[in-house]
């Protein structure tokens, strides 16, 4: 089901496609804090963020009319978030190398969090490397399925799951140290 979100993103597509110049700069209002998030888990320092937002905002200008499918609009507005951050680590010569893959399967965990846990998460999120970071935010802030993950990534769904288990070990290594500390 989609949202809606999606649906008002959508529509804001259609209208920029039909000349409309304010459909986009409504899609940037409606995706700007989803994408600044996004992109400062991967790039930390939050003026680089912003920097790599506005080449995010320049690729959709370009790129949107070869956008087939607006109902697509999410997952490829987050792959090319995804691109321009590793361009911009890339550059800056701060990229980190990913770990490397084993297809193991997930635990399938509920916890629920109160305020206190949900900061120290996040505290522990901007001390993991950048690949983990991104696949925890895809996955359990940015809600996105394992497929959708695979697509914005370049990566094959079990090259997911078994990256989000890594990063989720990692994760809870680095928050069981906090509370032995």
């Amino acid at each position: 089901m989609r949202t809606k979100l999606e649906i008002e993103s959508e529509l804001c597509l259609l209208r920029w496609r039909q000349g409309e110049g304010h459909a986009f700069e409504r899609l940037v209002r409606l995706w700007e804090r989803r994408l600044f998030y996004y992109i400062r888990r991967i790039v930390v320092a939050e003026e680089d963020a912003w920097d790599v937002l506005q080449e995010v905002w320049t690729a959709v200008w370009r790129q949107g009319a070869g956008l087939r499918d607006v109902t697509a609009f999410r997952s490829w507005v987050y792959r090319i978030a995804h691109n321009c951050s590793v361009s911009h680590l890339r550059r800056t010569s701060r990229c980190e190398a990913l770990e490397g893959v084993l297809d193991e399967p997930l635990s399938g965990e509920d916890v629920t969090f109160d305020r206190d846990e949900a900061a120290r998460i996040h505290a522990g999120l901007e001390q993991l490397p950048s690949g983990h970071r991104e696949i925890l935010t895809l996955f359990f802030l940015e809600e996105f399925s394992h497929a959708e993950v695979a697509e914005i990534l370049n990566i094959p769904v079990g090259t997911v799951k078994s990256r989000l288990y890594y990063a989720k070990r990692a994760l809870r290594e680095r928050l069981d140290s906090e509370t032995t500390s």
